[in-house]
């Protein structure tokens, strides 16, 4: 017997605002039956489980334990610049000179997450 993820739960003050952000994040689309003002949303991913949004009253107060790593499909520098647009933050800058490393982003909520090396980089170091 095995059990299959479901959805990626996210605690939130801002369930149908943050769904927003991450629509935008992954180009999909949140579901049509949520609405503004939902204490519950999710966006619909292509595969694999979908982010679930649970609005709590209590604020993020520390460093998530879980969190997502997102690998453009292009290049990393330019997707982190794309997501600082959108309204992530910078938290911590692990890129290094070589190419390699990632970028440590938070969602306008503080939930930290991962930019790795898009898939275009990671296909011109191997061929």
């Amino acid at each position: 017997m095995v059990s299959v993820v479901l959805n990626v739960a996210i605690d939130c003050a801002d369930a149908y605002g943050l769904a927003q952000f991450w629509s935008a994040v992954t180009g999909r689309p949140v579901d049509p039956d949520c609405e503004p003002g939902d204490h519950e949303t999710q966006v619909l991913m292509a595969e694999g489980p979908m982010l679930y949004f649970n609005q709590v009253p209590e604020p993020k107060t520390i460093k998530n334990r879980v969190h997502l790593c997102l690998r453009p499909e292009t290049y990393r520098d330019l997707e982190v610049d794309r997501l600082l647009g959108l309204g992530a933050t910078l938290v911590t800058d692990r890129r290094n000179p070589d190419g390699t490393g990632w970028a440590v982003l938070a969602d306008p909520e503080g939930n930290e997450f991962c930019v790795l090396r898009g898939t275009t980089e990671r296909s011109a170091t191997t061929s």
